[in-house]
Formats: C-alpha cells, sequence, structure tokens
C-alpha cells in the first residue's frame, strides 16, 4: 500500500480519536459530578474550556506547521492529547479535570491544524476530496459512536475509562504516525512567527468566544458581554492592522482575495452554524418536548452523523473530478430543506420523520464539507497550508459557537415571550434554515475555474 495511504490511516484514526472524546465527554458530566461533589457550573466547564482552548490555538500551530514542519507540530500535538488524556483519568478532583482538559485541548488543537495540511500535501489534487472526506468520515464515526461508547464504559467500568481508552489506540496510532509519515524540510524556514499577532488574535477571539458561549447566562445585553464584545473588536482589529504592516503574518490575509478561499471559509462558518443550532435544539425537543429517555433521543441523534459518514468520501471523491462548487451547493441546498423538515416538528411528528430529517441534513453536510474543504485548502499555497488548515479548523469553532448563541438566544427570547417549548425550539431552528440558504448562496458564488494549487510533494 503507498505511503499517503498509511498517513491518511494515521490521521484518520486520531480525527476519530479526537471527535470521540468531544462527543463522549457530555454523557460522563453526571457521574463526574457526584462523585466530586461539585455543582453543575463547575462540572460544566470540563466541557466549556475544552472547544475554547482548541478554537484560539488552531491558527498559532497552523501557523507554526508552515514554519517548522507539520509533521513536527502534528506528532507534538499527538503525544500531548495521550499525556492528557492518561491525567484527566487519573485526576484527583474537578479543578485538577478541567486543568487536564485544557491541557489535552492542545494537543488536539495541534492534531486539528496540522491534519489537513498533512494530507493535501501528501496527496496529489486529483485525490484530495477523497482523503479529507474519508478524514471526515471518521470524525463523524467519532461522533456517532462517542456517546454510547461513553456511556457504556462508565456503566460497566468508571468514568475515568473514557479518557483512559484514548491511551492504548493513541499509542497505535502515535506509531503508525511516526513510521509513516515522512519527515520534511522545513516549508518556509526564512520566516518568522508573528507573536504580536498571535497574541492579538488568541486574547481577541478568546474574548469574543467567551461572551457568545455565556451570553445565555448572563444575557446578551449585559454589561459583561457587551465589554467583552467591545475588546474583542478592538483586539480584532488590531490584529487585523498588524497583519497587514507585518512582513511574516499570522494571517496571510491575501489569501482571502481569492473568492475560491474566501467563500469555502464563510460557507464553513454558515454549515457548522446550522449543524450546532440542530445538535443544541433537537435533544431539548426529544427528551423535553417529547418525552424520550437518552438512550432513545441518542439512538435517533446519530442518525445525523451516520448519513455524513456515508456521503462524505463519496462526495469527496466526485468533487475531484468536477468543480467543488457544485457538489457544496448542493450539499448546502439539501441541508436547507432537512432544517426545513426540522421546523415542521410538532408534539405528534412521527418519529420516523425526525429520522428522516436527521438522515437528509447528514446527508447535505456530508457532501458540502469534502468538497469544500477540498476548496479551501487548495486554494493556499504549500507555504501556507497551515494557515489554510487552521482557518479551516476556526471556521469550525466558530461556526459551531455562533450557532449555539445565536439559536440559544431566539429559543430563550421565544421562552420568556411565552411560547410554548417546541413553538420556542422551531423557531431556533430557523437559524439553521436561513444559515443553510445563505451557505448555499456564497458556495454557488465561487469563480467557475477553480485554479487549485498543487500542493503534493
Amino acid at each position: 500500500m503507498h505511503r499517503k495511504w498509511w498517513v491518511l490511516l494515521s490521521i484518520g484514526i486520531a480525527s476519530f480519536m479526537a471527535a470521540l472524546d468531544a462527543s463522549v465527554v457530555n454523557t460522563i458530566l453526571p457521574v463526574v459530578q457526584r462523585e466530586f461533589v461539585c455543582d453543575v457550573a463547575a462540572v460544566q466547564w470540563t466541557v466549556t474550556l475544552y472547544p475554547l482552548t482548541v478554537s484560539v490555538l488552531l491558527l498559532l500551530f497552523g501557523r507554526l506547521g508552515d514554519i517548522l514542519g507539520h509533521r513536527s507540530i502534528y506528532i507534538s500535538g499527538f503525544w500531548l492529547f495521550v499525556i492528557g488524556s492518561a491525567l484527566c483519568g487519573l485526576s484527583p478532583g474537578i479543578v485538577a479535570l478541567i486543568a487536564f482538559r485544557c491541557f489535552q485541548a492542545v494537543g488536539a488543537a495541534m492534531v486539528f491544524a496540522s491534519s489537513p495540511a498533512l494530507l493535501t500535501l501528501h496527496f496529489p489534487a486529483n485525490q484530495r476530496g477523497q482523503a479529507l472526506g474519508m478524514q471526515a468520515t471518521m470524525t463523524y464515526l467519532g461522533l456517532a459512536i462517542g456517546p454510547a461508547l461513553g456511556g457504556w464504559l462508565a456503566q460497566t467500568f468508571t468514568w475515568r475509562a473514557v479518557f483512559y481508552i484514548n491511551v492504548p489506540v493513541g499509542a497505535v496510532a502515535l506509531a503508525a504516525g511516526m513510521f509513516f509519515i515522512p519527515k520534511a524540510a522545513r516549508q518556509s524556514s526564512e520566516e518568522r512567527f508573528d507573536y504580536l499577532g498571535a497574541a492579538l488574535f488568541m486574547v481577541g477571539l478568546v474574548a469574543l468566544l467567551f461572551g457568545l458561549n455565556r451570553a445565555h447566562d448572563w444575557g446578551w445585553a449585559s454589561s459583561q458581554v457587551l465589554s467583552l464584545s467591545a475588546a474583542s473588536a478592538v483586539l480584532l482589529a488590531s490584529f487585523l492592522v498588524v497583519e497587514l504592516r507585518t512582513v511574516h503574518p499570522m494571517l496571510d490575509l491575501s489569501l482571502f482575495r481569492q473568492r475560491v478561499f474566501s467563500a469555502s471559509v464563510t460557507a464553513a462558518v454558515l454549515n457548522y452554524v446550522c449543524m450546532s443550532t440542530i445538535g443544541f435544539l433537537m435533544p431539548f425537543y426529544l427528551i423535553q418536548g417529547r418525552g424520550l429517555d437518552m438512550r432513545h433521543a441518542g439512538i435517533l441523534l446519530t442518525v445525523q452523523p451516520l448519513a455524513m459518514a456515508i456521503a462524505a468520501p463519496i462526495s469527496g471523491t466526485i468533487s475531484d473530478r468536477i468543480r467543488s462548487s457544485l457538489p457544496s451547493t448542493i450539499g448546502m441546498a439539501i441541508l436547507a430543506a432537512g432544517t426545513l423538515l426540522l421546523s415542521l416538528v410538532s408534539q405528534d411528528t412521527p418519529f420516523v420523520s425526525i429520522a428522516a430529517a436527521f438522515c437528509v441534513t447528514g446527508l447535505g453536510t456530508g457532501i458540502f464539507i469534502s468538497p469544500n474543504n477540498s476548496a479551501l485548502m487548495g486554494s493556499a499555497p504549500a507555504n501556507r497550508q497551515g494557515i489554510a488548515a487552521g482557518m479551516m479548523a476556526t471556521s469550525r469553532n466558530f461556526g459551531m459557537v455562533l450557532g449555539i448563541g445565536l439559536s440559544g438566544a431566539v429559543f430563550t427570547t421565544a421562552l420568556t415571550q411565552g411560547h410554548k417549548p417546541i413553538d420556542a425550539i422551531v423557531s431556533g431552528l430557523h437559524v439553521a434554515t436561513i444559515a443553510a440558504v445563505l451557505g448555499a448562496l456564497v458556495s454557488l458564488a465561487r469563480p467557475k475555474r477553480e485554479d487549485a494549487v498543487e500542493t503534493h510533494e
């Protein structure tokens, strides 16, 4: 088997593990709370800080990969992730668990920021969509299996087994990565890291994401949210000014002059706004609105990532042969249709109809994501693959936080105005439909000719 497929296998296992870990922790929160005798707010930080830490570090590690080599960032990150998993399992209390989850998130950010770049650098342009699609499949399988596996491990052994399982599996994947991913010379050894830009971006993004995350509890018009928003605006505006003037920017803004790159990033944000809205609101509908227990609700929710896992590699392979804008646009249009179906739910909607709607949204996202990622990565030159990968992952995390913030605001506003819970959920789901329609229009607006940059080594 050609070495590039071993590279894909190694990165696929890493993607599966990271997605599994991200989706599994929610299932053990009640058990952790009982064992450590802490309040819900404290235990919730184990979930909140993980994606926040990942989000603010993605672009930084992507840029470091361009300078130091993506393999070294990937391997180092994998080491941190596996060690962090073991430390989480050994946590003596809630504070230690929160700290070790942040440590683990640093490793996850390094893996997320370097994986797409490694695949793009080791696969030719006519197989890039296929490779990224297969990586997406491993990610979606991790998301689908995570909740059920986490519940079984916690019930059969202990909640700590949820983290310990990463150690042996991670050791195998780490060994495969060290052996099969070839060492390469530095991509841009003459360039220097932009420390000022990195600091401004990280602090500004923390302020923005933290404000969006806490807006439900504090209120969108609260002094805390407004202060964080103002600070974020100033810091991120300063970041853009610095990036325009520095010789070696952390974020090469010239990439956004390419319509393919800018449209792909924008469409990705809108896609994840849509998906996070569904993921946030539909459990409320199934459990509180329809009275399902967590197990049966979990089975229904699994339909979506499974459909995504099936569609992603097929769409990626097709996009290697035709313009990526076509399957991307079709995928977002299908996603819009699926969200529209979900927004029609009521107290009496048959569960088979809900499952069918989940299948439609899953197929839409699976069809969209691979060609969109392929177009994004293909529009960046070899010495900017880390920036492209960092932007791709940042758009995912930012879209997820933004989607939860917007849909949560609509949902809670509808509740305070006296709407029934299911009607409030439907109101929130309109955010997803609007995002999907906008995503389809943005994807359609890409140029007919996509001049991909050949990055295969």
